[in-house]
């Protein structure tokens, strides 16, 4: 795997992801329209710090993005025109956490001129992103998602096609309202534990000897929310906009349920409320506060 690859949108988790796709012996071209990102690469072997999106696209005939959503995507490809500078046969994959409906859009537009999209998001968060065990949920023709196949295996454990284009990102935003409401589930436990005078440690010790198990429970309950941390590294920003993309595809596809639309609306208070930038653990403040 010697071949260059470019990577736009080196925030949290596309610097691990560019360090293990280095690691693995590929040259990667970095670009972030933000240069104190690409710092920290300056020292890792196998990496160039790009001067700009259309260079990457000029060097590599893939190119992965990791952007917050849809509309940014949007911009880079078609306001900005990435999409017109990459090269007939090259190959787009999306890893953030796009709008499958916009993806499926993308996806038509792109084919028209001879570029494949592969949506493959990401579940994990930094620390997986770091050690290579991501799950990835990959959407695409099945042609170009074999292609994708070799080049995402460095930077997860689980990899699983998922579906067409967009499923990916589908599957990734379902994921993400099933996460966000196991934590706000486990929140409002462990409050109402104390508040009956029962050690919230003591009680997830017994979720997670239970049914009650979850992520949450699992792996954030005890080293972000009763540490008091709320450091889990992915933003309660991040989890309210994921939310919101659920609703969205729930609701075009007619299967919005009461619960989706409380959810949503909780972690959007949430967000309102919890300072700029608070961890999305710190969802454990909110509903503590009533």
């Amino acid at each position: 795997m010697g071949a260059a690859i470019g990577f736009i949108g080196i925030g949290q988790m596309g610097r691990p992801m560019v360090e293990r796709l280095a690691g693995a012996g590929l040259q990667v071209h970095a670009f972030d329209r933000r240069a104190e990102a690409l710092e920290p690469l300056a020292t890792v072997p196998g990496v160039h710090r790009a001067a700009s999106a259309d260079a990457v696209a000029d060097a590599c005939d893939t190119v992965i993005l990791m952007l917050p959503d849809s509309r940014i995507v949007d911009a880079l490809l078609w306001t900005d025109g990435l999409a017109a500078r990459m090269k007939r046969g090259s190959l787009l994959i999306d890893m953030g956490s796009s709008d499958p409906n916009a993806t499926r859009a993308n996806q038509t537009r792109l084919a028209a001129a001879g570029v494949a999209l592969v949506d493959a998001p990401v579940s994990g968060g930094v620390r997986r992103a770091v050690d290579g065990s991501l799950a990835i949920m990959v959407g695409g023709a099945p042609a170009d998602v074999e292609r994708a196949l070799p080049l995402l295996a460095p930077m997860g454990k689980t990899i699983v096609p998922v579906g067409p284009p967009g499923a990916g990102h589908a599957v990734k935003a379902l994921n993400n309202y099933v996460s966000a409401a196991g934590l706000v589930a486990a929140c409002e436990a462990l409050v109402a534990a104390e508040k009956f005078g029962i050690d919230p440690s003591v009680a997830n010790k017994v979720f997670n000897a239970s049914t009650g198990r979850n992520n949450t429970t699992d792996v954030k309950v005890e080293q972000f929310m009763l540490s008091g941390a709320f450091n889990s590294g992915f933003a309660a920003a991040l989890m309210r906009k994921d939310l919101d993309t659920a609703h969205a595809l729930m609701e075009s596809l007619g299967s919005e349920r009461a619960l989706m639309a409380a959810c949503a609306k909780m972690w959007q208070q949430a967000e309102a409320t919890l300072p700029k930038g608070a961890d999305h653990t710190s969802m454990f403040t909110f509903v503590k506060q009533g």
